[in-house]
Parts: structure tokens; sequence; C-alpha cells
């Protein structure tokens, strides 16, 4: 009733933890008893990830995959980037440049988005470049080379996890109102946080056009919240319980209309599905709290940044 162990399986691949060593030892023992196993010792590498594992840290990279990605696509001596994306630089179907080949810009953007994994800083930029798989053009294929090329400045970054951080969940949502120039769509950003861990990000293009920045907002909250609510539900497999978690948002008219449970004139247009996030906030499950724009750790998530202040998010 004190320990327990987690046990991952990945067809023939499995790796494990538990809280105490013997757990550990016992499991790989029956294991090999029972298949034809070999055991690989501390976990260092696994399915594209590196993991180093320190006294009370561990890291995740993935340095390698980066190497190989930039050796196939013949960019190891390119100059390096210092961000992904230029902050000026606007993407749209571009229909006077010439086509490129659809296969390869495939390939890139699905090896790019696997590498997303470990590198929240690209997300923004892959997912925008994605959108263009149907029909790149040259100016797209550019955007992506960029990427590549900042990857290649920054093969040393990587995600830090600390022991001993609590589990107390956090939530930061923002958004970019109408920031798709195609179908002036917003873009939605999240990151979620377990004590002082990030453990989930995302950077997504809203499925409905917002009519205000009010709406863009608190639309991404509603998914920032859903989110949360699935950590949660997974925490409570451990009888870890936590309720009242803040998801930190810089609009104020946001906050207010998921405090509002009235459906008054500039809400109803808003599909009801969003609209869920007011029942968790009722029942204290979940609380909206503004942050100051420059504290807003999403906004890497929602928009291409000049570099000192993608630098100071990064």
């Amino acid at each position: 009733g004190r320990d327990f162990m987690i046990v991952q399986v990945y067809v023939d691949d499995i790796i494990f933890g538990a809280t105490r060593h013997s757990l550990c030892k016992k499991f790989e023992t029956l294991m090999k008893t029972e298949f034809e196993m070999s055991g690989q010792g501390p976990l260092k590498f696994f399915l594209g990830l590196q993991i180093v594992q320190e006294e009370g840290r561990t890291f995740i990279h993935q340095q390698k995959y980066i190497k190989e990605l930039l050796k196939k696509y013949d960019l190891e001596k390119a100059k390096p980037m210092s961000t992904p994306m230029c902050a000026s630089s606007i993407l749209h179907k571009d229909e006077m440049a010439e086509k490129f080949d659809q296969t390869k810009y495939r390939g890139m953007i699905g090896s790019l988005l696997y590498l997303t994994a470990s590198r929240p800083d690209i997300m923004y930029s892959v997912c925008l470049c994605a959108r263009f798989q149907a029909d790149p053009r040259d100016s797209h294929h550019t955007a992506v080379k960029r990427i590549l090329r900042y990857l290649l400045g920054t093969l040393n970054l990587c995600l830090m996890f600390e022991k001993g951080s609590s589990f107390r969940l956090t939530g930061f949502s923002d958004a970019d109102y109408a920031g798709d120039r195609i179908e002036r769509k917003s873009t939605s950003g999240g990151c979620h946080f377990l004590g002082e861990n990030m453990v989930s990000w995302v950077s997504r293009r809203q499925q409905t056009i917002a009519l205000s920045t009010t709406e863009a907002e608190y639309m991404a909250a509603a998914s920032c919240c859903s989110q949360l609510l699935w950590i949660k539900y997974q925490l409570e497999d451990y009888s870890i319980k936590e309720d009242n978690i803040p998801i930190y948002c810089d609009s104020t008219s946001a906050i207010n209309l998921s405090k509002n449970p009235i459906q008054h004139s500039k809400a109803k247009h808003i599909e009801v599905r969003h609209h869920f996030i007011r029942d968790y906030v009722e029942r204290n499950i979940v609380r909206l709290e503004f942050v100051d724009t420059n504290s807003q750790l999403a906004d890497i998530f929602t928009k291409p940044l000049a570099r000192e202040r993608f630098e100071e998010l990064r």
C-alpha cells in the first residue's frame, strides 16, 4: 500500500520504474522467466528519446534524432538561426510561388512533429507549417528549413524534470486573435505544469472563427481546462487529488465570462461545448486568474516572437 510500479509496453519494448529498487529487480526477474527477454539496465534511449538520469533530475532530449534529420536534408553545414521563425513572417497559401514536392514536405513535417515531444520551443512554427501539407510551395519549404537551421544551433536544449517537485497542477492559456491569414481563425496556446515541471503543451488553430478577442481567449481557456482535467484524473489513479487548479489567462473579459452563469448577449454565439469551463469554475475544480502579458508563458505557442522575447520564454 505504500509503493507502486509503472510499466509501459510498446510492441516488444518495456520501460518500468518503481518507488523501490527491489520491486524493479523482482519484476525484471519475473519477466525473464516468462519470456525471452534481456534487461538493458537504466533507461537511456526509448523510441527516439534520449534520457539522462542524474541525482534528483531527469533530462529528455532528441539530439541524435536531430542530427539524423539534418543529415537527411543536407543541412549539417547550414547557417544556424536564433529563432525557428522570424517575428515578422507571414505564411499563406502563396499560390504564385513554385510548387514543392508534397511527399518530401510531408516527410519533413512528420519528422518535426515527432520532435515536438521534447522540443516545445518549435511547437508553434511546426504546427503552422503543417497547415500547408496539401499544397506546399517553396516559401513553405523555406520556413521549414529555417526550423531545421534553428535546431542546428540549439542541439543541446532539453526538457528537465526535477525530483521532489510538488504535484500542484497549473495551466497557462493564451490566444492569438485571427492569427490565421487564410481562414482568419485564432490560435490557441497552452502549457501545463506539474509542480515546477512542464508536462504538456499545445498550439492549435481553433475550429471556429472567434468574433472577438474575448471569445478567442475564452475558447483557449476551455481547451486548457480540458487538458488539465485529463491530467487531474490521471493523478487520481495514484491517489493524488488536485482541486482549485489555477489557469493563468491575460484576458480579464474571458475570466469574467467564465464566472458568469448567465448567457448574456455577448456569449450567446459561442458554442455550448466551450461553456463547460463555467461548471468547473463554479465547483471550484479550476479557477481562472489574471496574469500580466509579460508573464504569460503560453505566448510562445501562439505567434512568432522576436529573439529576446522568444529566448526569455524558452
